[in-house]
């Protein structure tokens, strides 16, 4: 049962999936991030039945991407997009950490962030209007399991910038050693598949996301003394459109 409401937490935390009636305590929490990567593998099998639909339909592209667009953050709630605005913001102020942390907690929108999303969304869209098969979109797709994933593994290796909120208390409650063996494994399982599709691509996009998991650490670190949930939703929303625009290039090439 533990097991169950752990998924069932991981997916009240992170999407807008109705989830209800399970209490969050340390021991139902235990594996929740574990779980975490779960919610790109709904996001992935919407935008694939996305795809599939629009092809069907003979949709144009550019109303195809737009929609591809909105249905990660209409499955998330924009959680994580608004990590990476928070982390604009406070990134952009060049404020001291203990600023900057203050900055990201405001929940007011500063212009950098807005500007930020408006940046990001522009490269998104562009890069989703070069999907020109379903193996293409397979591979993005897998890439929300594997940013998740990834932005999981570092809740539980990194340490917090701060000692309360809701990341401390889901990696302070986490067993660290089965949930990084949870994550670890489905890395694995996200880069064989995506193999499978394409071996080039495959290893490219690996190596594209260790890179980028390795820049969140040291930039967390030193800009923040460590890392929070903005943070990791920062990492998230880098990772997911490097491996986009990275599969589009390779596939270009």
């Amino acid at each position: 049962m533990t097991w169950i409401n752990s998924m069932l937490i991981a997916f009240s935390m992170y999407s807008r999936l109705p989830v209800r009636g399970v209490e969050w305590n340390d021991k139902n929490m235990k594996y929740s991030l574990g779980f975490f990567p779960l919610v790109g593998v709904v996001i992935g099998a919407f935008l694939t039945l996305w795809w599939w639909i629009s092809e069907k339909l003979g949709f144009g592209i550019y109303f195809r991407s737009a929609i591809y667009c909105v249905i990660p953050v209409m499955i998330t709630g924009g959680i994580h997009i608004d990590g990476f605005l928070d982390t604009v913001d406070a990134l952009s102020s060049y404020q001291p950490k203990e600023k900057k942390l203050e900055i990201m907690k405001d929940p007011h929108t500063g212009a950098f962030a807005i500007i930020g999303c408006v940046m990001y969304y522009l490269v998104y869209f562009g890069a989703l209007t070069e999907i020109k098969n379903l193996r293409i979109s397979l591979i993005i797709s897998i890439g929300f399991v594997l940013s998740r994933a990834f932005s999981g593994l570092s809740l539980v290796l990194f340490k917090s910038a701060k000692k309360e909120g809701l990341l401390y208390t889901f990696s302070s409650s986490a067993h660290r050693k089965i949930t990084g063996i949870m994550l670890v494994s489905i890395i694995l399982l996200c880069v064989a598949a995506m193999i499978f599709l394409n071996a080039v691509t495959g290893v490219i996009l690996l190596v594209v996301a260790v890179l980028v998991f390795v820049y969140y650490r040291k930039m967390s670190y030193k800009q923040f003394g460590g890392i929070t949930g903005d943070l990791a939703g920062f990492f998230l929303q880098v990772c997911e459109l490097a491996i986009l625009i990275t599969t589009i290039i390779i596939d270009k090439l």
